[in-house]
């Protein structure tokens, strides 16, 4: 909820901000788990709970850097079908910085950069 709230959500009530955040929740797989704090998630479900976060404000492009760095394999598979997912059904715009190339073969185009240069 905190990013509807520091935006100050051009007059939303909580209850609509609470709604919102669970819908989101829910979007991740975690709607059961709402009142849950951040130490009772494992590092799959407080990755998809930042991905509720950055999508609660709509935005139209997400960027995610390393997206999979702190997870195990299934965890971390779970959040990047979830992204891509997200990306077909929402028509989102995603941006990922990885230096999986497993993780980057599942893209629609890849950017190679190195020393801040474009290189393929």
């Amino acid at each position: 909820m905190l990013p509807l709230i520091v935006k100050g959500n051009l007059g939303a009530r909580n209850r609509e901000i609470e709604e919102k955040a669970l819908k989101r929740l829910k979007d991740v797989g975690l709607g059961e788990r709402a009142d849950h704090k951040p130490n009772q998630l494992s590092g799959g479900e407080q990755q998809r709970v930042a991905v509720a976060r950055a999508l609660i404000n709509d935005p139209a492009l997400l960027l995610c850097d390393e997206p999979t760095g702190n997870l195990d394999s299934a965890s971390g598979n779970a959040v990047i079908d979830l992204l891509f997912d997200l990306n077909a059904r929402e028509r989102r715009t995603l941006v990922i910085v990885t230096h999986d190339e497993t993780l980057a073969h599942r893209a629609s185009r890849i950017v190679h950069i190195k020393d801040g240069i474009f290189v393929a």
